[in-house]
């Protein structure tokens, strides 16, 4: 490592959600206040629960597997409760239960953000989801032996593609 693990950490900007930092030569975001992020593997009957919306970082949609932040709106909001929270208001389903697989890191080099990968069963449809007025999400129930199709065509009509979409193609594009 170049720098001295006990560099001091610099706040460079920092806004409601996100922190700009610099802690010796290196510079990286993160969220504030201790939020956390949490993503939903969503399967419903041999199909992938998926989301597409807008992301203004992008400049394009996006197709996500279903994730919120964990505390942004109730401090000390378990992971489950966020979890279930996100997933019903996004895509309108609800889950029975909800299993933690994990902490993983998107971009390290860039951004100290992690998020818990977790896995929703018994998923029962009781709404339209969609998330909240302004994010105007698009839900896919898509059959697992149908993504690869799927995200090619959505490739093929512009969208970007969220790395954690891997999780799903990743068998695929290991075979070949």
């Amino acid at each position: 490592m170049s720098d001295a693990p006990d560099a001091p950490i610099e706040t460079m900007w920092q806004g409601r959600f996100i922190v700009a930092r610099r802690e010796g030569t290196w510079e990286y975001v993160g969220r504030t206040r201790g939020i956390q992020a949490a993503v939903i593997l969503a399967i419903d009957d041999g199909h992938a629960i998926l989301v597409e919306q807008y992301r203004v970082p992008l400049k394009a949609r996006c197709l996500e597997l279903p994730a919120g932040l964990v505390g942004d709106e109730e401090e000390g909001e378990s992971l489950e409760s966020a979890a279930a929270r996100e997933l019903e208001e996004e895509t309108g389903y609800r889950p029975a239960h909800i299993e933690s697989l994990g902490r993983f890191a998107s971009s390290p080099g860039m951004v100290s953000e992690t998020f818990t990968l977790v896995r929703a069963t018994g998923l029962e449809k009781v709404g339209d989801g969609g998330g909240v007025p302004g994010e105007e999400i698009v839900v896919h129930r898509v059959p697992l032996a149908e993504i690869h199709r799927f995200v090619a065509a959505k490739r093929a009509a512009g969208l970007a593609m969220d790395v954690k979409m891997l999780l799903l193609l990743g068998a695929g594009l290991v075979a070949g």
